[in-house]
């Protein structure tokens, strides 16, 4: 019976356990407001952020994931239409501060770290990822037009974003440029007004129309007539679907929706088809200098690339959940030494195949948060400091949000896999959660960069930016951490292993730096992609070591630590374990490709694909 299977479906889709860990045991949040910058806050003031997301979440987003999926947005005439949860939840966003929660306190903002900020969004993401993704575009969107509007700019369009009543979007993509912006053909005509005229077409751009809000206010890449060719000459724009006239009223500006696009997953939030100057009058609003657009519309792409992992990392934790909870109500078969047909079924969690898919699930959702918290709380300390450290980590951002980025987009995907596999054929149906789970998340991978872009990033830039400055900081990362756990004997084995691992990563950059000054850059940059699956694994193994020194050092202390503790903590070890003895090993088979130099891939002829 279907109503009875899913009554053993509960409603847990984060762990408060685990991001408190992480906040406070592993990254010492905390430690955060010795700084001016962050002095007004507090642990308590952090605690009162984890508890509202939590209520908003379970009790406002949660409730209808689902009708969200099976009721997608719709284009009634020229107005796409959405959930009535997504203007509800968008003025609360708005009246809690959470749309401006890492501003500056003079523009408005909350200045509260990037980590702490991690927990609403991460919370909101597992509750609901399509509604979360209308909070995180405005933010995003706010933030680029904070950095480098003009004040006239600031002062029209951030408080109203701030407000929740007007959405923010991203608008690169084109139909004949997609990863390769510098094709885009969106073109900006000067007027003696001050503002462009804007004309072209747009598509794949989230929240770019809808109800639920006033107004859209679109981040646009266009050029200028005149313009350098190539990225060089692409110039970023505000775009708004309404404009204010002389009155102060809300009027048409000649931007329209001329298509739908209808989905896998990730279906609440509408992704559309934008027409600009149809009837010549789409005026557009330069942000910053001209022919400078791409370099500041990295500022939001890179913080929608660890967005887009957090939101991935949230969607792995629901499956997960749902998939746990599942496994220790569902009674099947029986423990294999048992010969009697006659004796009770278990749960299906008393199998060792599924405490293997359990303990994958958890691995990579704790895994990828920790690497997200880590980036985080690295951008909140290149705020904060100043000189070298500062630049030091900067660049550790940079250089780990390809991986934040991809490791759990492309991990996220076989983990709620997983999920639904322990659910056997009722996960399959449509009356659980962990088939939309599978649709939703496999957006991930594609959008805001795709997982192969991210591999050419880390591997043809990240790795050599700054003379390799970057890379020699991250290795230092690591081995800080190694040398904690080195000096715990439960943890000093798996310390060896990570440092001898971190020398065959070294020489696979080595050996494919060689290839690339040799000059056969195609060579070097084609498996670019398992580059960045090796050094995910590499950098999530980090990761739980890192956890597990903490861990080690909370059980010191085990007569005072509640059953309930001991067992999350024993939970921990288990997980790490797996990792280091089930994922890290799978590093061998692609550093033995990487090393390869056969170039099978460039020298494969496109015509051999035909048959």
């Amino acid at each position: 019976d279907i109503e009875e299977e899913k009554s053993v479906m509960g409603e847990k889709y984060v762990s408060e356990r685990n991001l408190k860990f992480l906040l406070y045991e592993v990254f010492d949040a905390t430690s955060l407001t010795q700084y001016p910058y962050y002095e007004d806050h507090s642990r308590e003031m952090f605690d009162m952020v984890l508890d509202t997301a939590m209520r908003i979440g379970t009790n406002m987003l949660y409730p209808c994931l689902g009708e969200m999926d099976k009721t997608p947005p719709e284009l009634v005439g020229d107005q796409v239409k959405v959930h009535p949860v997504v203007k509800t939840f968008m003025r609360e966003c708005g009246e809690g501060g959470w749309i401006s929660a890492i501003a500056p306190m003079e523009r408005g903002g909350q200045q509260l770290p990037a980590i702490i900020n991690l927990i609403p969004n991460y919370i909101f993401a597992a509750a609901n990822y399509s509604a979360s993704a209308y909070l995180l575009l405005t933010t995003e969107a706010a933030h680029l037009i904070e950095s480098f509007g003009s004040e006239e700019l600031q002062e029209q369009y951030v408080p109203k974003m701030f407000a929740g009543e007007w959405q923010g979007t991203m608008a690169l993509t084109e139909p004949q440029a997609g990863t390769s912006l510098a094709d885009i053909a969106v073109s900006a005509e000067p007027t003696e007004e001050g503002y462009y005229k804007i004309r072209g077409q747009k598509i794949f751009i989230s929240g770019s129309d809808h109800d639920g809000v006033e107004n859209v206010v679109n981040l646009m890449l266009a050029k200028i007539k005149g313009s350098p060719a190539g990225v060089k000459g692409i110039s970023l724009f505000v775009v708004p679907k309404k404009r204010v006239d002389e009155s102060g009223n809300l009027v048409s500006n000649d931007v329209n929706v001329s298509g739908l696009y209808h989905k896998l997953g990730y279906r609440g939030c509408p992704i559309n088809q934008l027409s600009m100057g149809e009837n010549e009058d789409c005026r557009g609003y330069l942000v910053g200098e001209a022919n400078k657009g791409l370099a500041y519309m990295f500022q939001m792409m890179n913080a929608a690339r660890l967005a887009i992992g957090l939101g991935a990392t949230a969607i792995a934790s629901a499956a997960y959940y749902a998939s746990l909870e599942y496994s220790q109500e569902r009674l099947q078969g029986r423990p294999l030494s048992e010969k009697d047909p006659t004796t009770p079924q278990v749960p299906i969690i008393e199998h060792a195949d599924v405490k293997r898919m359990l303990l994958f699930q958890r691995a990579i959702v704790e895994g990828s948060l920790s690497i997200l918290a880590q980036c985080y709380k690295y951008s909140d300390l290149s705020i904060v400091s100043t000189g070298k450290e500062k630049e030091k980590y900067a660049l550790l951002q940079d250089f780990l949000t390809p991986i934040a980025k991809s490791y759990p987009s492309e991990m996220s995907i076989l983990s709620v896999s997983q999920g639904l596999q322990i659910l056997g054929g009722y996960g399959y149906c449509d009356e659980f959660p962990l088939e939309q789970y599978y649709r939703d998340t496999r957006i991930h991978p594609i959008h805001e960069g795709t997982t192969g872009i991210q591999g050419i990033t880390l591997l043809g830039r990240n790795v050599t930016m700054k003379d390799g400055l970057a890379f020699r900081l991250f290795l230092e990362e690591a081995q800080k951490t190694i040398n904690a756990a080195d000096a715990i004997d439960e943890l000093k084995p798996y310390a060896l292993e990570l440092e001898d691992d971190l020398k065959k990563l070294q020489g696979v950059t080595s050996h494919l730096l060689t290839i690339a000054k040799d000059g056969n850059r195609e060579v070097f940059l084609a498996d670019a992609t398992l580059y960045l699956e090796l050094f995910g694994i590499i950098a999530i193994a980090w990761q739980w070591l890192l956890q597990a020194v903490s861990v080690q050092k909370a059980l010191q202390n085990k007569d005072a630590l509640s059953e309930m503790d001991i067992n999350f903590y024993e939970g921990k070890m288990y997980t790490f374990r797996y990792f280091f003895g089930y994922e890290l090993p799978k590093i061998d088979g692609l550093i033995k490709r990487l090393h390869g130099t056969d170039g099978l891939t460039v020298a494969m002829k496109v015509d051999c694909f035909s048959d």
